[in-house]
């Protein structure tokens, strides 16, 4: 049996807040709903939300919470008001922020008596309650498998760890790569353009499946980062690729076309050879990030 009659309370109705409030409605949850400012609310309230006039009002109406607001300090401003009112409540933090933060949240609702979960949500607010989309959360198993079938609407949950950062981290190490591969894309694209090509048409036609090819490989990377090994299924040694990245750097050179973007891998594959690491592969590099350690969150 569902729990779709469990009321939920949404905090922040900025765009993704909405989206998150509209989801639990087509859900056919009760959703009370507040925020800072008040007409933000008056689209959900036509859809059947129940507006709250205080964010206290608000907390009081539903067991289960869910803060969605600008930032951290945000959330510290709207809720240690009415920590009182929260004591015996769920709290789900799906506001972007750090580890840390999550950490020094999940430790304030620890004092005052607060169920706390901190999410990460992987999706732009169109995407929220569609099957692509899907929300990283951490903290006690309990209370994640006590709300899962809830927020289930706003996407598939996933569960990253106990650790109350570790959505937070992972949500972070996403983006990552993310912008990682962004970066590229823009690098590559501005490298086309300045030899007369058309982006459109080399993005669609030549770079998107090349990226897709490409990304097969991620999980042989992962394993030789995991282990710490980069000699094994070594395809194209760390040398071979320092040589064409320099050709890389010479044509971005003579079309004029600044290489900010990739200085960085430069010099960090520069380093990597230097210390003797030529015949390894390239996820080497990851060895100058730092950051070793046992697997965490589990």
């Amino acid at each position: 049996m569902g729990d779709n009659r469990t009321p939920v309370t949404v905090i922040g109705l900025g765009d993704m807040g909405a989206a998150l409030a509209g989801a639990f409605l087509a859900q056919g949850r009760q959703v009370t709903v507040w925020n800072r400012t008040a007409a933000k609310a008056d689209a959900l309230a036509a859809r059947g939300a129940l507006r709250a006039g205080t964010v206290g009002d608000a907390v009081a109406a539903s067991p289960l919470v869910v803060v969605c607001v600008l930032d951290h300090g945000v959330v510290e401003d709207v809720l240690g008001p009415v920590s009182g009112a929260l004591a015996g409540r769920t709290v789900v933090n799906l506001t972007n922020g750090t580890p840390e933060q999550a950490r020094k949240a999940a430790a304030w609702a620890d004092e005052h008596g607060i169920g706390y979960l901190d999410g990460g949500i992987m999706a732009v607010p169109p995407g929220i309650g569609t099957p692509g989309a899907f929300i990283l959360y951490s903290g006690p198993r309990e209370l994640f498998d006590a709300h899962r079938e809830a927020l289930s609407a706003l996407g598939r949950p996933e569960y990253a760890g106990t650790d109350p950062g570790a959505a937070a981290l992972q949500d972070l190490a996403l983006l990552t790569g993310m912008y990682g591969m962004l970066s590229g894309v823009v690098q590559a694209l501005a490298l086309v353009r300045s030899a007369g090509f058309g982006p459109v048409d080399f993005a669609t036609a030549k770079l998107v499946p090349w990226l897709g090819a490409m990304a097969a490989a991620v999980p042989h990377y992962a394993g030789q980062i995991e282990s710490g090994d980069y000699t094994q299924g070594v395809v194209s040694r760390l040398a071979m690729q320092a040589a064409g990245l320099e050709n890389i750097f010479r044509a971005h050179e003579d079309q004029g076309v600044s290489t900010e973007l990739l200085a960085p891998l430069r010099a960090l594959v520069a380093r990597r050879l230097a210390e003797g690491h030529g015949a390894e592969d390239f996820p080497g590099v990851a060895e100058l990030l730092g950051g070793g350690g046992a697997t965490a969150g589990r």
